[in-house]
């Protein structure tokens, strides 16, 4: 069991509720995509945000989640985001609009969220004592990067960024 100060529980709230916000958020946005493809990118981070959801509570409930069993995972799907991004058409360049406008909002409001949800995960971790509960932060602040690389990857793929 372990002993949380009163700022590293209210950094951990915060967090709580930022993970509710985006687990909402990727939900409903899962269902307003007209894209196929963005749906199922907003299903996927909406899973993601809950298992990170599931590790704040645990650590609010006193246990230290395990996320050395994810490494591997994690290792696996940067692969994949490289690869992804290597074989990316450069649209920057095109004139054609392959994409929805509402689709495009739900990216930068996705990707706005990101950025800030990230930034404060890198708040919090230098506010812990515990190395362990630093560690768990910082795999899901890094996993939170990489779902901010994904919507950028969507939107450059279909010239969202101009």
């Amino acid at each position: 069991m372990i002993n949380l100060t009163t700022k590293e529980r209210m950094l951990l709230e915060d967090e709580k509720s930022h993970e509710e916000l985006c687990v909402s958020k990727y939900k409903d946005y899962a269902s307003k995509a007209t894209c196929k493809e963005l749906s199922n990118l907003f299903s996927s981070l909406s899973q993601k945000e809950q298992q990170h959801l599931d590790s704040i509570n645990q650590i609010l409930n006193g246990t230290i989640p395990n996320v050395n069993s994810n490494n591997q995972n994690q290792q696996n799907s940067m692969q994949q985001l490289q690869s992804n991004t290597s074989n990316m058409p450069n649209l920057q360049n095109t004139a054609i609009k392959t994409y929805n406008e509402n689709d495009k909002m739900l990216c930068q409001d996705s990707l706005s969220t990101e950025k800030y949800v990230s930034s404060t995960y890198n708040t919090a971790i230098f506010e812990f004592s515990n190395t362990q509960i630093r560690q768990v932060l910082n795999h899901i602040q890094k996993e939170e990067q990489e779902h901010g690389q994904k919507i950028y990857n969507y939107m450059n793929q279909h010239g969202m960024y101009n």
